[in-house]
């Protein structure tokens, strides 16, 4: 579904990413795991166009990565940001209106899947996305981008500063996404979310992989969690 080889990525002078490649199958979660500033945000907007990169990233065996941003979208690729990118002024209804691929045709997912799984959005439809508490507003995020029916989607940090009942919630959403054969790349600072949801997980520090496997893989290697992953 995604391919990744020898990915580079650049702010202004600083080279972030130094070479990473690796994939995400069809129906699969994959996990970024890793410490703040090893990278893990910078390779989803590097995927998605949004820094200087050079290497190749490939979306369902096509060349993407000369593509514009929005170019990406239209082919498939979802992309929920850490910092959200609700429309404040807008009510909940039209931000998830303004997320479907086409008006009026019918995806994998509705309107009525959103406000099943998320009831809170059903009872807020008619307020301003910006009065919205920052869980409701990440539930927005996530079901926007579902709206527009993607094939694959990134998602970054989506439990940030969420409750705890929250994140069981937004990690069962995850679960079902992948249930209805869609691929997820996350990017997740709680661990114990991305174990037990990912099949597999990868593991950065300083701008390179160091770790791909499975989440018991993982548990199994003391070393690179005690290196790369616990305080």
């Amino acid at each position: 579904m995604l391919e990744i080889n020898d990915l580079h990525a650049y702010y202004v002078k600083s080279h972030i990413l130094q070479g990473i490649s690796f994939s995400v199958g069809e129906g699969e979660i994959v996990s970024l795991l890793g410490r703040n500033g090893v990278g893990r945000s910078t390779s989803i907007k590097a995927i998605m166009g949004e820094v200087e990169h050079t290497g190749s990233i490939k979306f369902k065996g096509e060349e993407i990565s000369q593509l514009p941003t929005h170019e990406i979208a239209r082919r498939g690729l979802g992309y929920v940001p850490e910092n959200r990118d609700i429309f404040p002024t807008m009510t909940t209804l039209n931000n998830l209106l303004l997320g479907e691929k086409k008006k009026g045709k019918t995806g994998r997912w509705s309107l009525d899947d959103m406000y099943r799984m998320f009831p809170n959005l059903g009872e807020r439809s008619h307020v301003d996305a910006g009065l919205l508490s920052g869980g409701e507003q990440q539930m927005l995020t996530i079901c926007r981008t579902l709206m527009g029916d993607p094939d694959l989607v990134m998602i970054d940090e989506p439990t940030e500063g969420l409750a705890p009942k929250l994140v069981e919630q937004v990690a069962d959403l995850l679960e079902e996404i992948a249930s209805r054969g869609l691929s997820i790349l996350l990017v997740e600072q709680k661990l114990a979310i991305a174990m037990k949801i990912s099949n597999r997980v990868i593991v950065m520090g300083h701008g390179q992989l160091v770790f791909e496997g499975t989440p018991d893989e993982l548990r199994a290697n003391d070393k690179i969690r005690q290196e790369w992953l616990e305080v």
